[in-house]
């Protein structure tokens, strides 16, 4: 029997979280049996396009799926499958958008069609438009969102979600399978020499650290994280905010950062390669988001021993650690900067052993989801 080539269906393979998790796993999983090949929806490269053809991918590029007019989507997409007969296993990670490529799947006979659950989004209500921390235009693609979802039952062979509250937030009462967001845990192993020196090479030996990894859009909730770093900064001078990833808001939360007269102290870093080495360098890790599925990100930040400030609206599945605390986004800055003091005198842990026996350690993770993937082929 040859290659079993896997169809990962994505937006863009830049480093997000459900993005990250699957090439954890491609990393691992033994190429001579499956090969991940990828269909994005935008025709610029993503941040990991190098990498997955380097590793044997192939990368389909599609326009944005307009989920109001898809027509000429499903064309393209009938083209595709009538092209490219190879594909016995499409697996979804666009969320609230997985039945349109997976509704041409079913028609094209594929037999393992799989939605993948990352996000659980928050109910809607009259009060969300006049939140000035969320907006019209965020509650209105919520909304969209949760119009969406409502499809979701119709097309998929198989239910896959990274945690308990994603999985029941899209699927409802759908049996799921759980595809833990593993990451390799010998990677984010806290180094004291790997400390000291990234430390010293952004210039940063006696400053308190702050660090944050996510795309810069509203869902992250960056504005909120320069008001808390501005209060902090009242609190000790001597903290700086370093910010990793790059998206559309970047250019105004920069000006924000300015118009907080705190710019000198946070560092943009954008689209980063050496994760593990930053994370040894960061002393608390702060997440106010606003939703998310099971952050992949938070498992790295335990991994690492970091100090996890996230907010309540966060799943609680992903509390893997003692390093780990919840705070609400309606509390006042000052809150979470109390926080971030206290947990700035704890010393770092090693984690990976309890990471692993949590089961999110990515080798045991890939030998389970190989098996299943070669099970769809052998039926």
């Amino acid at each position: 029997m040859g290659v079993t080539r896997v169809l990962q269906v994505f937006t863009v393979m830049n480093r997000g979280g459900a993005e990250s998790m699957i090439m954890n796993y491609y990393r691992k999983i033994d190429k001579n049996k499956i090969q991940f090949d990828f269909l994005v929806h935008r025709k610029e490269r993503g941040a990991f396009d190098d990498e997955i053809e380097s590793l044997g991918g192939k990368i389909y590029r599609f326009d944005p799926i307009n989920p109001f007019f898809p027509k000429q989507y499903y064309q393209a997409l009938r083209t595709f499958f009538k092209e490219h007969t190879e594909y016995s296993i499409i697996h979804s990670h666009l969320n609230t958008f997985s039945p349109f490529p997976l509704k041409i799947a079913k028609e094209f006979d594929i037999p393992c069609r799989i939605a993948h659950a990352h996000i659980a989004i928050n109910e809607v209500n009259l009060g969300s438009f006049f939140n000035p921390k969320e907006g019209i235009k965020e509650t209105l693609k919520k909304l969209v969102k949760f119009q969406l979802k409502k499809k979701i039952k119709r097309d998929p062979s198989h239910f896959f979600s990274c945690g308990e509250k994603a999985g029941k937030w899209l699927f409802g009462d759908i049996p799921f399978t759980m595809m833990n967001n593993a990451v390799d845990t010998r990677d984010f192993a806290y180094d004291t020499l790997v400390e000291k020196r990234y430390k010293e090479k952004f210039g940063l030996q006696d400053e308190l650290v702050i660090g944050h990894i996510g795309r810069f859009v509203s869902q992250k909730n960056h504005s909120f994280l320069l008001q808390i770093f501005a209060a902090l900064l009242k609190e000790n001078p001597n903290s700086s905010l370093v910010l990793i990833g790059d998206g559309p808001l970047r250019s105004s939360l920069e000006k924000e950062a300015k118009n907080l007269g705190i710019y000198h102290k946070v560092h943009f870093l954008g689209v980063r390669t050496d994760i593990p080495q930053l994370c040894q360098m960061m002393d608390v890790f702060v997440f106010p988001s606003f939703y998310e599925g099971l952050p992949v990100t938070l498992i790295e930040a335990q991994s690492a021993g970091l100090k996890v400030l996230a907010s309540d609206t966060i799943t609680t599945e992903v509390c893997l650690t003692d390093d780990i605390q919840f705070l609400s986004i309606t509390d006042t800055p000052n809150v979470w900067v109390d926080k971030i003091l206290a947990g700035a005198s704890s010393n770092k842990a090693n984690n990976v052993e309890v990471i692993t026996n949590k089961g999110y350690d990515i080798l045991k993770n890939t030998e389970v989801f190989q098996d299943f993937y070669l099970k769809q082929v052998n039926k």
